[in-house]
Order: C-alpha cells, then sequence, then structure tokens
C-alpha cells in the first residue's frame, strides 16, 4: 500500500505563552541531522534517492514509495516531514518544518522554493516565534523559488509559479502567480497511478 500523507506529530516541543521552545533532544537530533546530512547526502549521492530517503526515514521523517530529495535540499527537522509517494523536492529547497510539513503524493516543490512554518508575532515586545504546520496536496506544484508561508494548504493539484507568495490558502486546481499569489487560471484535473523514474515528474513508460 502506499504511504498515507497524515501529518506527523511535533516532538520535543514546548510552549512558552504562545511560543515554542524546543527541548536539549531536538537540538541535538538536528545537530546530528545536519553533520549526517551533509555527509552522507551530499552530491556524490546524487543517483542515490532510495539511500537519501532511508536517512531521512531513520531521523523520524515519514516518507513514501519512490520518493526523490534532492541532496541539496534543506530540511530542518525530519521529524516533522511527511513525504506522499512519488513525491519531488528538488535542488537548494529550504523545508524549514519547525511545524509538520506535508507532501501529498505526486507533488513536486521546484529549485529554491521555500517551505516555511515558522514567523514571529510582530506586535510581541519579544518578537515571539509562532509555528503553524503546512499542507501541500497531492499533485501540487510549487515552482521555483516560490515561498510557501505558515499554515498555508496548498489544494489538490494547485500551483504556485515562480516567486510567487502564497500568504492564503491556495484552491485545488488552480494556477497562483505573483505577491501575494492571485489566481491565474484553472488546471486540468487528473490522476496517476504510473512509477515516475526517481520520484520525479516523468513516467517510466509512455502510453
Amino acid at each position: 500500500m502506499g504511504h498515507q500523507t497524515t501529518p506527523a506529530r511535533t516532538e520535543d516541543a514546548r510552549t512558552l505563552g504562545s511560543e515554542p521552545r524546543f527541548g536539549l533532544r531536538h537540538r541535538l537530533t538536528r545537530i546530528v541531522w545536519g553533520i549526517t546530512w551533509a555527509i552522507l547526502a551530499s552530491s556524490w549521492t546524487q543517483p542515490l534517492y532510495g539511500w537519501r530517503c532511508f536517512l531521512l526515514r531513520a531521523f523520524g521523517a515519514k516518507v513514501g514509495q519512490g520518493v526523490y530529495v534532492a541532496p541539496s535540499a534543506k530540511i530542518w527537522y525530519p521529524g516533522n516531514l511527511v513525504i506522499g509517494d512519488f513525491a519531488a523536492i528538488a535542488d537548494h529547497t529550504d523545508i524549514y518544518c519547525m511545524a509538520p510539513i506535508v507532501v501529498g503524493k505526486y507533488a513536486v516543490i521546484s529549485k529554491r522554493a521555500h517551505i516555511c512554518t515558522g514567523t514571529h508575532d510582530i506586535d510581541s515586545e519579544y518578537f515571539q516565534l509562532t509555528t503553524t504546520p503546512i499542507t501541500i496536496g497531492d499533485y501540487a506544484w510549487i515552482a521555483a523559488d516560490a515561498f510557501v508561508g505558515p499554515g498555508i494548504v496548498v489544494g489538490e493539484g494547485a500551483v504556485l509559479g515562480t516567486h510567487g507568495v502564497a500568504t492564503r490558502d491556495l484552491e485545488p486546481w488552480t494556477v497562483y502567480a505573483g505577491n501575494p499569489a492571485r489566481e491565474i487560471k484553472k488546471r486540468r484535473r487528473f490522476e496517476r497511478h504510473d512509477t515516475p523514474v526517481r520520484g520525479w515528474r516523468e513516467p517510466k513508460q509512455r502510453a
């Protein structure tokens, strides 16, 4: 059976007022994770996408089958990451999962996109950190250099164009662009049941 994209649970986080506080174990895990990914998932592992998925799972991520995560992708804390079957996270993406991030099946996050669950309360004299989960639906595409902010739900099949900034939810099967992102047009609905090449968009065999 395929992997179900159920949101991950945030562990080792405590709250002071409305601000999350991450415990010592959490911080140490992130340090070890950063060293592990830098050494064992560097550019020499480019064709070994299964190996990188293994590393992600070893640190708590829930990763479906056929997933592709580029070696240069930056993932803040794997324990807050859920990736559905045949999804792809491209080069130099920043997956800032201070809170859970769910990426649906066949979804694509393109180069240098930033998926950010953390922000600060500008009305707080302490500039308090706040975190809110993000969901990116099945078949969605976050194009190169786009930004998805805290708490956003990117609907099934939605597209956020290059350099687009999502500050509110994106409706399913709708194309958005701009800063802030605005609706451009509707997208044709489809379903996929094929096995793509290394978790990417292209199927192994075309009809």
